[in-house]
Order: C-alpha cells, then sequence, then structure tokens
C-alpha cells in the first residue's frame, strides 16, 4: 500500500484553473464514491476549499494511483489531461504525509497559520468517512493530522495576527482608497467569509455597510446582530448603482455579477466602484475590470498584504516543521507495526482458549463451584494471562520497525507455536468494513 496526494493550490495554478476545479458541496459525496471505484484507489478523502483542491489516498501501485487520480480530475471537471497536468502537485509516501501535515496546520495557506484549514480538513475526512472511502491507514493518517495541528495552534500561537482573506480585502481597500470609511459598501454573501467581511469593515471604522444574501432570513440575523444594513438579493442590481465599495463571497458556481450589470450600473453614476471578489469559484466575471471607473480585486491580488503579515510568524514555522518530521516517523512507526495485529490477535486467542479449557477443567475436578466463584477465578486467570502477554507484545511492535523485523517476527511465532500469518494488504471491498 501507498500513501500519494494529488491536486492543485494557490502555490500551483492561478484563479482561473482553479475556480474550474473546485468541487461543488452539492457534489462532494458523489465525487468521493465515484473515485473510490476507479482502479488501485483503496482509501480516499478530498478536500476541496477556495484555494486548493488535493485528494488524499491510499493506492495499491504509485503509477497507477496517480493515473487514475490525474484522469479522475479531468473527467470529474471535463478538462483535457495535457493541459491540467502541469497544475498538479504530486505528493508520495512520506512527503505526502508531511504535505498532509503542513496542510492541516496552516503552514500550506495563504495567510500562513489560518486556522479555517483545520476545520475544512475536519469536514473533509468526516464526509469520506461517512461515505465510507477511508480505512485503516487515512482514518490513522487525518486523526493524527487535526490532533497535532490543534495542538499548534494551541501551543505555538501561530495563528495569532494571522490575517483573514476577508481583513486583506479591507487592508487593499484602505490602500486604493483613503477615504474608504466614507464609501458606500455593499456586501454580497452571508457565509463565513461575508460576515468576516462586515466585521473587518466596522473595524476599520466603515460604518455604510448593507448585507446581500439569497436568504433573506439569514441576512436579517447577521445585519441585526452586527448593527448594518440589510435587504434582499433580488435588490443587486439597484445596490450596483449605489455602491462605491462592493465585496462578494458567495458559493455561487458561477459568476452572479457579469459585466453588462456594472456596465448598465455604471452607466447611471459618475463616482467610481471597487469590486473585491473573495470567493472561489469567481462571483463578478474578469471582464468587469475593463468598465470605465471599475476597479476589480480578486483572491489573488491580496498576496502582497498577506505577506506582510506573515513575516514575523515565519520564525515559528521552522519549529513546526521539526515537529511535523517527528509526527511523521511516528505514523510510519505505526504503519509498521499493522503487520503484526494478527499475530497479536493469534496470541491473544491461543492464551484466552487455554484458560478456557483450564476453566472446563476445573469445573469438572470441582462441581461444587458458584456461578460467582468460576467469575472469579476466570477474571484472575485474565488477569494473569494479560500481564504476562503485556511484554511480549510490546516487544513485539518493537520488532516490527526493526530492519530485521520479518525474521524476528518469525522467531516470535516460532517460540510461541503460532501459525504464521502472511501480512494482507487492504483491499477495496474491505475498505468500507472498517471505515
Amino acid at each position: 500500500m501507498h500513501i500519494l496526494s494529488v491536486g492543485l493550490n494557490h502555490t500551483s495554478a492561478p484563479i482561473e484553473i482553479r475556480e474550474r476545479l473546485a468541487f461543488n458541496p452539492e457534489e462532494e459525496e458523489m465525487a468521493l464514491v465515484s473515485l473510490q471505484r476507479e482502479k488501485s484507489i483503496l482509501e480516499n478523502v478530498i478536500i476541496s476549499t477556495c484555494n486548493r483542491t488535493e485528494i488524499f489516498a491510499v493506492v495499491d501501485q504509485i503509477h497507477t494511483g496517480r493515473y487514475y487520480m490525474k484522469r479522475f480530475l479531468a473527467n470529474w471537471f471535463q478538462m483535457d489531461m495535457q493541459i491540467l497536468e502541469p497544475y498538479l502537485l504530486f505528493f508520495e509516501e512520506e512527503e505526502a504525509v508531511k504535505h498532509l501535515y503542513r496542510v492541516t496546520s496552516g503552514l500550506d495557506s495563504l495567510i500562513l497559520g489560518e486556522t479555517q484549514i483545520l476545520g475544512q480538513v475536519k469536514d473533509a475526512f468526516t464526509s469520506a468517512q461517512n461515505n465510507r472511502t477511508t480505512g485503516t491507514i487515512l482514518n490513522q493518517l487525518f486523526r493524527d493530522s487535526v490532533h497535532f495541528a490543534k495542538n499548534i495552534h494551541h501551543t505555538m500561537k501561530i495563528n495569532e495576527n494571522a490575517v483573514s482573506i476577508s481583513y486583506a480585502a479591507v487592508e487593499v481597500l484602505k490602500k486604493v482608497s483613503p477615504t474608504v470609511a466614507d464609501k458606500k459598501t455593499v456586501i454580497v454573501g452571508a457565509g463565513k467569509m461575508g460576515v468576516l467581511a462586515i466585521q473587518n469593515m466596522l473595524g476599520a471604522k466603515i460604518s455604510n455597510v448593507t448585507l446581500l444574501n439569497r436568504t433573506s432570513e439569514r441576512a436579517e440575523n447577521i445585519a441585526e446582530k452586527l448593527g448594518v444594513h440589510w435587504c434582499g438579493f433580488e435588490s443587486l442590481d439597484q445596490q450596483l448603482k449605489r455602491a462605491e465599495i462592493l465585496i462578494t463571497s458567495t458559493s455561487a458556481t458561477k459568476p452572479i455579477i457579469t459585466k453588462n450589470m456594472v456596465s448598465d450600473a455604471m452607466a447611471e453614476r459618475e463616482n467610481p466602484l471597487i469590486i473585491v471578489d473573495i470567493a472561489l469559484p469567481r462571483n463578478v466575471e474578469a471582464t468587469c475590470a475593463d468598465v470605465p471607473n471599475v476597479t476589480l480585486f480578486d483572491i489573488d491580488d491580496l498576496g502582497d498584504v498577506i505577506q506582510e503579515n506573515t513575516q514575523q510568524r515565519q520564525a515559528m514555522v521552522i519549529q513546526i516543521e521539526k515537529q511535523i518530521e517527528e509526527a511523521c516517523i511516528q505514523f510510519y512507526e505505526w504503519q509498521k507495526q499493522l503487520g503484526v495485529v494478527p499475530i497479536i490477535k493469534d496470541l491473544r486467542e491461543k492464551a484466552l482458549g487455554l484458560q478456557a479449557e483450564t476453566m472446563q477443567s476445573l469445573s469438572n475436578k470441582l462441581p461444587n463451584l458458584t456461578d460467582r466463584e468460576q467469575v472469579i477465578i476466570g477474571k484472575h486467570m485474565k488477569s494473569i494471562i494479560n500481564q504476562l502477554l503485556k511484554h511480549p507484545i510490546s516487544e513485539l511492535k518493537e520488532m516490527a520497525t526493526t530492519p530485521d523485523a520479518a525474521h524476528d517476527i518469525e522467531v516470535f511465532q516460532h517460540i510461541f507455536d503460532l501459525q504464521k500469518t502472511e501480512n494482507k494488504e487492504i483491499t477495496k471491498e474491505k475498505v468500507g468494513e472498517r471505515a
């Protein structure tokens, strides 16, 4: 079995490509199951966020797994494989494990140390478990990486003072428009990003804020809680005519603001419009930037602001990378020990079988024992067995991680008169049973 990661992120692909390869949340379950049916794929988890789409998988062969994962992405998003391949990042074995730890800890994010990715990885893992596409290996790996990231954020505080994309959007606005506090601002989308955008706007003393959302009830609740205006999504065209700043962050899969809409709005006004599109896929057509008096920013345009804030946290990265190295070593030691699990099971079953035979013999020789006395004797016998087996089992696990593992394990089986057990690889058919 091999661990493999294939995907793209903000470092390997421009926004035009990333938005084409973003999984629709409504289709994510179907994608997991579809990928699981591909040849060579034994387990899989799909992570899809505004800045990355990545697959982590257990495969029976590296080269076969790479091909079918790449083919799956190309087919799912209806993109020619040759066009897609230059943007893909491949990580194999230990590098794939390290990559997941870095992603989950926020070290591979556009915003260094951000915590949102941790929740996104947890959600992706949960979805894969619910759809029975994970097994022994990825269950352990993802649990370990999530636990590691939680600990890092708690002990290292790398996320302190971390900017969000919404914060970066406001900082960009302040740079391009010194009088930003006086601008009429419209925020489209009441998800996490939209709420953060409002909070950052208010923090920057921008009080003339109006929230638009497809669900009016949610818009009203958030607006009331944060002290801003709100209106229904049907008023988008009207709001375009009055807005001086527009921030979009909806989950729409296609642009909701077109060049024609912006052109019509600008024809009835003289003051300029600044649009910051922090959604992926993008909510605003790129050609809107061609409309006179309109300035358009997308996620990739916020990089400079984010970079300024991350420099002070770079020193922590070196320490975290060392801890990731240690965590990977521990994971692979655990994986090596998987091969001795059947032997431990055989040893315990043999010991318990002897205990059962002894109890039966004891009952025959002492027929007057009460049920309570038999239970007490049985518990003590099991306690003795557990104490006797504790050290040998511990030694067996250590043997599995040494260069002479195969020979040492064979000697162990001979000493305890155990049947030789082959370390069979996980098959597709068994994944669902363990998930």
